[in-house]
């Protein structure tokens, strides 16, 4: 995960994270970068991923099926996975089928980040594709945009001059450009 996703999930997604809420972060970091931005204890926060571990809430065998009851959670996020995902259009039901009606499904996506399988990389989506991606899900959808908020500053401190020349030769090694954008999305399940 690079510095910009958690800049925009800051901006735009913490305010949705309320205390006593049920969340359910798919593919988290070990540990969550986001649950400990939004630090609130009183926030039941699950995690899934599709391999086993005992740091996970959750082990799903099939990514487009999880082992959890339909509407059970208040937030249903995800940050630096759908990229990942092969049949996005199936796990973006997915998630839409474990959040409550009237829940948020929050999905932060890299727009040119450079291509990283783990285990395959499939996608790139700018806000009129997460909007039709949700719709198709059945999320209305409340915000959709794809923008850096990471400044030359942030860059520098994180990666040192090094960062700087690279880009302006061309791309990095692992192709990773100038400055990221991400596209943060926020979807409200409609419907029952």
């Amino acid at each position: 995960m690079h510095a910009n996703a958690l800049l925009l999930f800051n901006r735009y997604a913490r305010p949705y994270f309320k205390s006593g809420m049920k969340v359910l972060e798919v593919g988290p970091g070990t540990p969550s970068l986001f649950k400990q931005a939004v630090g609130d204890s009183s926030i039941a926060w699950d995690t899934i991923d599709i391999y086993e571990s005992k740091e996970l809430t959750y082990s799903a065998s099939d990514p487009y099926q999880f082992p959890i009851a339909d509407q059970s959670y208040d937030i249903v996020f995800a940050a630096q996975v759908i990229e990942h995902v092969k049949a996005i259009w199936r796990w973006s039901k997915e998630l839409t089928r474990v959040c409550k009606v009237g829940g948020k499904v929050i999905v932060i996506n890299p727009v040119n980040w450079g291509f990283h399988e783990f285990p395959v990389d499939c996608w790139r989506i700018y806000p009129d594709g997460m909007k039709t991606l949700f719709e198709e899900a059945g999320l209305e959808t409340e915000l959709s945009k794809a923008e850096c908020l990471e400044s030359v500053r942030d860059r520098m401190n994180l990666h040192g001059l090094k960062w700087l020349i690279k880009p302006l030769l061309g791309r990095s090694r692992c192709g990773e450009p100038f400055l990221p954008v991400d596209t943060i999305s926020i979807g409200k399940r409609v419907g029952g």
